[in-house]
């Protein structure tokens, strides 16, 4: 008798075990759903976007800086300027084929090097910001963030950013590969002189790229959990 009163007393205590259990677990799940369930406000989805732009916008510098991280990248690489094509294609019949690739090497190697210095004009752009339209832009496209700052903030980067692909330009010589093309353009008879403003030109384009490259860091995050590296990410993108 005083065996079977010990079993079933031992059964008692695991069953009841095993309902502390399930209720602690169900606890858990509750809590997780209550949180979860909880309306997101302005301030953290503000917030969030800000946070997944500046994300999106160290990543994106990081690639766009790299060695070749345009020239070898075809979302982003920068062409022959767009008003001079009938120059590049007047000069490749004439032979100058490996020139106009060094001078669209120089360009992009310009647009790399500026990149460096572009993260803290995007911080500075993306913190000052004020997002009145934050759930639009959550709810929007996956590239809604970075539209809405490309239109809030590209004159004032271009003016920032001028500066900069100046240097850039200077550093990596474009205008030693440009002059002698025009030069040589320019001997060929009914050809009419074309003059690109190429700090224009180059500046507009690293600009455009880093953009491009902002949107696809942007729809990473929205699309992937594993790309939210932090709480407030999870919590705006979930």
């Amino acid at each position: 008798m005083k065996y079977i009163l010990l079993f079933l007393f031992s059964v008692t205590l695991s069953s009841t075990s095993a309902q502390i259990n399930l209720l602690k677990k169900a606890t858990e799940k509750a809590n997780k759903l209550i949180k979860t369930e909880q309306p997101l406000s302005v301030s953290e989805v503000s917030k969030g976007l800000v946070e997944a732009l500046i994300q999106g916008s160290k990543k994106s510098v990081q690639l766009a800086s790299a060695k070749d991280g345009f020239n070898n990248n075809t979302l982003i690489r920068i062409p022959f300027p767009e008003d001079a094509k009938k120059m590049k294609s007047t000069l490749i019949k004439v032979g100058m084929k490996n020139q106009i690739k060094q001078f669209e090497k120089s360009i992009n190697s310009a647009a790399e090097l500026a990149s460096k210095k572009a993260l803290n004009i995007l911080i500075s752009a993306i913190k000052s910001m004020s997002i009145n339209d934050a759930f639009a832009i959550l709810n929007g496209n996956d590239n809604a963030a970075t539209q809405y700052l490309k239109k809030q903030t590209s004159s004032d980067l271009h003016t920032g950013f001028q500066p900069i692909i100046k240097t850039a330009i200077a550093k990596v010589e474009v205008t030693k590969y440009w002059n002698p093309l025009v030069k040589r353009y320019n001997t060929i008879p009914l050809t009419k002189t074309v003059n690109p403003d190429l700090d224009e030109y180059i500046t507009s384009k690293t600009i455009e790229g880093l953009f491009i490259l902002i949107a696809q860091e942007e729809k990473n995050i929205r699309k992937n959990p594993k790309a939210r590296v932090s709480d407030l990410l999870q919590k705006v993108f979930n």
